[in-house]
């Protein structure tokens, strides 16, 4: 069908903090939310406040909550920022940073494979990084998934590796990747996710970090790890933090 966001309605369809973000626009952020995530923002946040300080657009896409950064979920996300960049006319080397946690985390990752315009880092927490593994992890998630994929064609092995960051690698692009994970998750496998993809981008040759954050739980930083989380973000802007 015809693409329909427009800058008059992207409030139905995305947070955007560019009421509070200071001129010329330097970087965007885009947020990926978690499985089951489905809150609008009628009002600025503290995060789209903070960054919109540091004249960067803060985006977080109102996506299906069980996308799984399916393909429909990577053009809604392109639209978005199409309707940004032609609204600010802003330059193409403005760089975007792909973010997120839990399947945000696995979003942010995905998108950088598949994006319109490619993102200038990626920063994830407590990311899904093996799709095939997950598929089994917690009985809630085989209906997300399924959900998310049922019409994608091949075999389910294949579609669950097309939104699968673990094998994606390879196919990602050669940007900079920040993970950071909670030592405490219960939810998402610190060893049988980052751990893994982590050690395989780096004998892969790409350019990526872990921090493990002790003590936490999932997707649960604390002020610490928050606070490396959004430098990794605007330092890879090239941002002020």
């Amino acid at each position: 069908m015809e693409r329909i966001i427009t800058y008059e309605n992207l409030r139905s369809y995305a947070y955007v903090n560019d009421g509070v973000c200071a001129k010329p626009v330097r970087g965007i952020i885009v947020q990926f939310s978690g499985l089951n995530g489905n809150a609008m923002y009628p009002l600025d946040t503290l995060e789209g406040e903070y960054y919109g300080e540091r004249g960067v657009l803060f985006v977080i896409p109102y996506t299906n909550p069980w996308a799984w950064m399916n393909r429909q979920a990577v053009g809604y996300t392109d639209e978005i920022l199409d309707v940004l960049f032609e609204k600010y006319a802003l330059d193409p080397s403005v760089p975007v940073a792909s973010t997120g946690g839990s399947m945000g985390g696995q979003s942010a990752l995905v998108y950088s494979c598949y994006a319109k315009r490619t993102p200038a880092v990626c920063v994830a927490n407590c990311p899904v990084c093996d799709m095939e593994y997950h598929f089994g992890e917690r009985p809630d998630l085989p209906r997300t998934i399924y959900s998310a994929l049922w019409q994608e064609e091949g075999s389910l092995t294949d579609a669950l590796h097309s939104v699968s960051p673990q094998h994606l690698i390879g196919k990602l692009p050669r940007i900079g990747y920040h993970i950071l994970h909670c030592g405490e998750d219960k939810a998402v496998n610190l060893e049988r996710h980052s751990e893994v993809f982590v050690r395989a981008m780096k004998e892969a040759g790409y350019e990526i970090t872990l921090d493990v954050v002790p003590g936490r739980g999932h997707c649960d930083l604390g002020y610490a790890g928050k606070k490396k989380y959004t430098g990794y973000i605007l330092r890879g802007l090239g941002c002020p933090v």
